[in-house]
């Protein structure tokens, strides 16, 4: 079950909350939070594109890979 629709945040801020800010939000935003030259490349490679479906099946997205600091650490 979802959230009632006055709860729910638009996907492009959510991914944000999980990206950008949440490394601004731990002091790290010169380090890690965005895919930049000299930044740790902290990411996860998605099945499909979450800003291509429908809100409520981002969930069901799969995640393909892991990389953590360029080495990746999980693969489908």
């Amino acid at each position: 079950m979802c959230c009632l629709a006055e709860e729910r945040i638009a996907v492009v801020p959510a991914l944000r909350s999980v990206t950008s800010a949440a490394a601004w939000q731990t002091f790290d935003e010169e380090s890690r939070g965005a895919i930049h030259p000299g930044k740790i490349a902290d990411l996860v490679i998605l099945e499909r594109n979450p800003l291509a479906v429908e809100p409520a099946a981002i969930r069901d997205i799969a995640v393909l890979e892991t990389i953590v600091a360029v080495e990746s650490v999980c693969r489908r």
